[in-house]
């Protein structure tokens, strides 16, 4: 019996033709020769080893059977949706577009005036590609928008395939560190006053901003090389998955799909980590009590440069809106970015068939997958509120536009009631 064993697990490992064949091969075996002794006489050895062995083979074709029944009930969903997506994230993804593209094309009017004014600081150089990476994502949304409202099936070819994918690649992975870049910047400039006031950084703006273009498009080149298409039957029909199914892959090609997953992961935790020291730096001088050390720093700033004024003199201004943008960088990285890294590594071990998950925890992953790419395209309609709270001016513009719209409005309503008044008269 042993032996019997050995032989099925080699078959568990057999392609489908090969166990094809050796089950042919088992069927068409010669059958025992009948007993030539007398009913009821004992059979002889070379019968007995026959019987044994034609049981062997039964058993075998039995367990080989059941094995193959148990690996294609398995694989007949490899993807295990969950119908919730198809309706869920549509309705998500149509209201970020309409969301996003409004915003993020007010937000580069805004940072354009800021440029005509000559008031384009570092920040604003950040913001303007942050923005610009956002707009990438919010134009590939109409894509995915039609892909899940299709159940998961790509009509566009591998090309836009690739290109859509990338775009949210780059989208997710630019937001990231241009809002580290933001982070280090309003840490600079709220540890280090005087420095930051008197030095003109936006050349460093500008070659930080080639830098993470550079990263960025660099770690997206295997997403547009590589096939994104996959296909799999699904109700007698084929359905082109886009990034999705990585079951047919090779032993190398999964490894090496699961190591750059856990570097990017890796990497998210550094610049998140980093993140989050800046803002605790910011925190605690702008929570810091008044001491003679501080009054001193204060008093030297505005000697030196009497156009900036401490935060230490400003508590409900300056700290205030502080405070604000360090919020709301930490909350959108928690909020947005934090649960897709940690999921991403279990479910990415689950789809790449590396750790034998049950079936209810794979889905599971799968699952939670897709909510946390939900939340990663929130990001780009709370950009936006960063920028509000990063600087005073994008601030100031902001209000004068929103003060000269409502001015505009109310004259034209008051010309309209003194037309109608006049033409009753």
């Amino acid at each position: 019996m042993d032996s019997k064993w050995r032989v099925t697990d080699e078959m568990r490992g057999w392609k489908e033709e090969e166990r094809q064949r050796v089950i042919h091969s088992l069927r068409s075996t010669q059958p025992c020769p009948p007993a030539l002794s007398a009913a009821g006489a004992a059979a002889t050895p070379q019968q007995q080893h026959c019987t044994h062995q034609t049981n062997i083979m039964e058993i075998t074709q039995s367990v080989t059977m059941t094995t193959m029944s148990s690996v294609e009930s398995t694989t007949i969903n490899p993807f295990l949706d969950s119908q919730f997506r198809y309706v869920f994230i549509p309705v998500f993804y149509i209201i970020f577009f309409i969301l996003g593209f409004i915003s993020n094309l007010y937000v580069l009017f805004v940072l354009c005036c800021l440029r005509q004014a000559k008031a384009m600081g570092e920040i604003h150089i950040y913001m303007t590609n942050l923005t610009i990476a956002d707009l990438l994502f919010v134009c590939a949304l109409p894509f995915w928008i039609d892909y899940y409202m299709r159940e998961g099936d790509w009509v566009y070819g591998d090309f836009m395939c690739r290109v859509t994918g990338t775009f949210f690649f780059i989208n997710t992975y630019g937001t990231i560190l241009f809002l580290a870049a933001i982070s280090i910047n309003r840490c600079w400039a709220v540890t280090r006053p005087l420095d930051a006031a008197s030095s003109d950084r936006r050349i460093c703006g500008i070659i930080v901003c080639i830098c993470i273009w550079v990263f960025v498009l660099t770690m997206s080149v295997p997403f547009l090389v590589s096939p994104g298409i996959n296909k799999h039957s699904k109700n007698n029909t084929d359905i082109r998955r886009c990034f999705e199914g990585y079951q047919n892959e090779s032993k190398e090609k999964k490894k090496t799909v699961a190591v750059t997953n856990f570097l990017i992961i890796g990497l998210f935790f550094i610049v998140f980590l980093l993140i989050v020291m800046c803002n605790i730096l910011i925190a605690r001088v702008l929570i810091y009590k008044n001491s003679p050390q501080s009054k001193i720093q204060s008093s030297e700033t505005e000697s030196k440069t009497p156009n900036v004024m401490s935060t230490f003199k400003r508590p409900t201004g300056v700290k205030r809106r502080a405070l604000q943008m360090l919020l709301a960088v930490v909350g959108v990285f928690v909020l947005c970015f934090l649960p897709h890294h940690i999921v991403q590594g279990p479910w990415a071990l689950a789809v790449l068939e590396i750790v034998n998950y049950s079936e209810t925890t794979r889905k599971l992953l799968n699952d939670a997958h897709q909510i946390t790419l939900v939340l990663m395209g929130l990001n780009c309609i709370l950009d936006p509120v960063v920028y509000y709270f990063a600087t005073g001016k994008f601030r100031e513009l902001i209000k004068a536009h929103i003060t000269k719209l409502i001015t505009c409005t109310q004259t034209q309503s008051y010309h309209l009631n003194s037309g109608s008044k006049s033409e009753s008269s």
